[in-house]
């Protein structure tokens, strides 16, 4: 199988939320796998775990977990407008292909589900209390350094070898019954679910905001200019 270039393949790795019914061989699934372990963790920990589910009715209960939160994530959607500067068309064709996940999730050939083991820091007794606040505080958001890296090589992996793919997150509104399907220990949290196989649609380019618009240098707001 042929392979694309990293800029090629960041430049058109799409959302993918429609997909073929042909399987995914093993084989490839376990290329992706490596290519996301080479992602950084904090202290190079690599408390991450991957949960790959191929069988239909695991699929299925994964799938309607999904479906259920992803109800309350569409309400939220439909009454909040989308920013004045979005594109009103992508951001329709956005929702649209949103929403069609949304009941159509167990119908990937692959779901992907980045997972990582929780371990709070031992603070110890001399550090100030404003550092202890702030780092109990901010545990939950720091964590995700650990694990986000491995998704985006797993987006790039998926691209790479020909494959789609999307990261999605409203199962954690359900987080304790996608635990327990999944057969999670309690320190292990879910991070994503990722959808993958082969396409249904096309890749790229994908559309985004000018860089004038969102780099700056030194501090906001002087933008940036190369």
């Amino acid at each position: 199988m042929s392979e694309t270039g990293i800029f090629a393949t960041m430049y058109s790795a799409r959302a993918m939320r429609r997909f073929k019914s042909d399987p995914v061989p093993d084989a490839i699934i376990s290329r992706i796998l490596d290519a996301a372990i080479r992602a950084p963790s904090a202290g190079n920990s690599q408390q991450w775990l991957f949960i790959v589910i191929t069988d239909a009715v695991q699929r299925r209960q994964v799938g309607d977990i999904y479906r259920r939160a992803s109800a309350w994530v569409r309400s939220v959607y439909e009454n909040n407008p989308p920013a004045a500067d979005a594109n009103r068309p992508q951001y329709e064709r956005m929702l649209k292909s949103g929403f069609f996940l949304h009941e159509h999730m167990a119908e990937a050939p692959v779901l992907l589900v980045p997972c990582l083991r929780l371990q709070h820091p031992n603070l110890p007794a001399s550090l100030p209390e404003e550092a202890r606040s702030a780092i109990v505080r901010e545990f939950p958001w720091r964590v995700g350094a650990s694990i986000y890296p491995a998704v985006q090589n797993i987006i790039l992996a998926c691209r790479a070898l020909g494959l789609g793919t999307v990261l999605t997150t409203n199962h954690m509104l359900l987080e304790d019954e996608m635990k327990q399907v999944l057969g999670l220990p309690p320190d292990v949290m879910t991070f994503g679910l990722m959808p993958i196989g082969y396409p249904a649609g096309k890749f790229g380019p994908v559309v985004r905001k000018p860089i004038a618009d969102v780099a700056f240098r030194d501090r906001f707001p002087q933008r940036w200019q190369d």
